[in-house]
């Protein structure tokens, strides 16, 4: 079976996981100027939730045992404040129902809609003119409950192939905001071709996902080209290591926040999502006691 990016295999978590340095690097050179686009605007909002609310452990505790499976994106609505919209990937769906599942969520709610892979894995940036603006209507149907969206690349996409990703970039309608998510290592070590890119992000205000993820620390980047993080945390079930991480990540936002920092989406990534509402209370108490922020989560009566 494959490994999930970034993951230990299960059946090495007990021997290597004590062995991971989870410790956040230092600010990258570009952050505080990435950051400095958020000041004078609204003050930070604090979001988080996971990737899916089709999940059928989450009945008696997220969702009432008696309510039938279409009523879900109503409580999942009440327990999280956001979702990263994997559902985006896979097809694109038209306004109507992208309507739909916004009208079900709280005013207070964000969508964080992963990119289609016709755009970014089977057509690479090539002539997408037309999913991306189905994909574009369908977003803009989320209404003031969309976040930002975000291009996951493909794990083989490098630097080499920059050229394509700058002219989608380029072309993407600057009112809606967007963050690319790098997986091939080479975006990370400085090239011509890889710092073109991270100077066209910073230059159109387009940020950059950063995976906090055990096997892959190089996407622990820390550099911000906008200021909203998308935050894509792989967690391990309630390892020690969960709490220790994310508490140094509010130590990191509470930091960001002062230089211009306004929106965070946590989205987090467990194994099959089963702890992933004790994952979000726990990171809302955290916020709670670190930044004073209120993070809706589920209510730990519940969980």
């Amino acid at each position: 079976m494959a490994v999930k990016y970034g993951k230990i295999p299960e059946e090495d978590e007990a021997a290597v996981l004590p062995l991971v340095d989870f410790s956040l690097p230092k600010d990258h050179a570009d952050t505080a100027s990435g950051l400095s686009l958020g000041h004078g605007h609204t003050p930070l909002a604090v979001r988080a939730g996971g990737t899916m609310w089709t999940i059928r452990p989450w009945r008696g505790s997220v969702y009432p045992v008696k309510e039938p499976q279409r009523t879900w994106p109503v409580h999942y609505g009440a327990a999280f404040g956001t979702i990263e919209l994997n559902a985006t990937h896979y097809r694109i769906h038209p306004p109507e129902r992208m309507a739909q599942w916004a009208e079900a969520m709280p005013e207070d709610f964000r969508f964080c809609p992963k990119f289609p892979a016709i755009i970014s894995h089977y057509r690479r940036f090539n002539d997408c003119v037309g999913p991306t603006d189905d994909f574009i209507q369908g977003i803009l149907a989320l209404g003031k409950k969309r976040g930002p969206a975000f291009i996951q690349l493909p794990p083989h996409f490098a630097p080499k192939h920059a050229h394509r990703l700058n002219a989608y970039l380029r072309d993407w309608p600057r009112e809606l905001e967007v963050a690319v998510e790098f997986r091939h290592p080479d975006w990370f070590l400085g090239g011509a071709e890889a710092e073109g890119t991270w100077q066209t992000m910073k230059d159109l205000g387009i940020g950059a996902v950063i995976s906090d993820t055990a096997m892959r620390r190089d996407a622990v980047h820390m550099r911000m080209t906008a200021p909203f993080l998308l935050l894509r945390f792989g967690g391990y079930a309630g390892h020690p290591s969960d709490q220790k991480r994310m508490k140094a990540w509010c130590e990191r936002i509470k930091t960001w926040r002062e230089q211009g920092l306004n929106s965070v989406d946590f989205l987090v990534h467990q194994p099959d999502s089963i702890t992933t509402p004790q994952t979000c209370r726990a990171f809302s108490e955290l916020v709670a006691h670190e930044l004073e922020l209120p993070v809706r989560a589920p209510l730990s009566s519940l969980l």
